[in-house]
């Protein structure tokens, strides 16, 4: 246990993108940043660094190092089989230039979180995301939770209300034992994880993008407010 301690301290006030051998980044349209698709590995480990540029070209090289034999500048060799992982160059070009803005668009992803939070800590019928005192969220989605106790409609009703008002809720996401593939393959059905279950069936995603302004987001928070007093029991 003194091990772990000293390595989560080791962790304290580093980003997520380093503390492991190996980090995933998605670069889809709604996250952080974005290349349209695609994502990033982050490594400091050689060894994997060359692996991955391997993996993602379908194992192919022309690296004069790495050749068995080098029969000219055409030459390459396929060492391992790998995939067409390769996003375009436009897409790194975007992906650049949003880097140079990964800082403001968190800086306005959790002052959104934080008027939210304002909003609906006061509702006892919605339960706010926690965020540890020591870790600082990029709230890429904002959840909510629905306290179905204190409500006379389910979350799909609350849901759909909200759609017709033109408010862009989602779910956040739909537990992986659940989905055909998981229960054909494993034999998983419901009840194997009720913890995930759980938050499944009261849980809603609230709008948050860098690009709202706040009478977008006090439209949101009126209409969640609203619906909520509405089904309140």
């Amino acid at each position: 246990m003194k091990k772990e301690a000293e390595k989560f301290l080791e962790y304290k006030g580093k980003k997520v993108g380093g503390l492991a051998d190996l980090s995933v980044l998605s670069f889809h349209p709604v996250k952080a940043i974005t290349t349209g698709e695609g994502g990033m590995v982050l490594t400091n480990n050689k060894e994997f660094y060359e692996k991955l540029k391997l993996f993602r070209t379908h194992g192919i090289t022309k690296d004069p190092k790495q050749l068995h034999r080098n029969e000219g500048e055409w030459y390459y060799e396929m060492q391992h089989l790998g995939f067409n992982y390769r996003i375009t160059d436009f897409q790194c070009a975007l992906g650049i230039s949003q880097f140079k803005k990964l800082d403001k668009f968190i800086k306005r992803r959790r002052e959104i979180a934080a008027q939210y939070n304002d909003a609906f800590s006061k509702l006892e019928e919605i339960i706010t995301p926690y965020e540890k005192k020591d870790v600082k969220s990029a709230y890429h989605l904002y959840m909510i939770q629905l306290n179905l106790e204190t409500l006379n409609g389910t979350r799909k009703e609350i849901f759909d209300v909200l759609r017709a008002e033109n408010i862009g809720v989602h779910v956040h996401y739909i537990p992986v034992h659940l989905l055909p593939y998981y229960q054909q393959k494993f034999g998983h059905q419901i009840g194997d994880f009720p913890i995930a279950e759980d938050f499944y069936e009261r849980a809603i995603t609230l709008p948050l993008f860098p690009k709202m302004n706040d009478n977008d987001v006090n439209d949101v928070i009126e209409s969640v407010s609203r619906i909520i007093s509405w089904y309140k029991k």
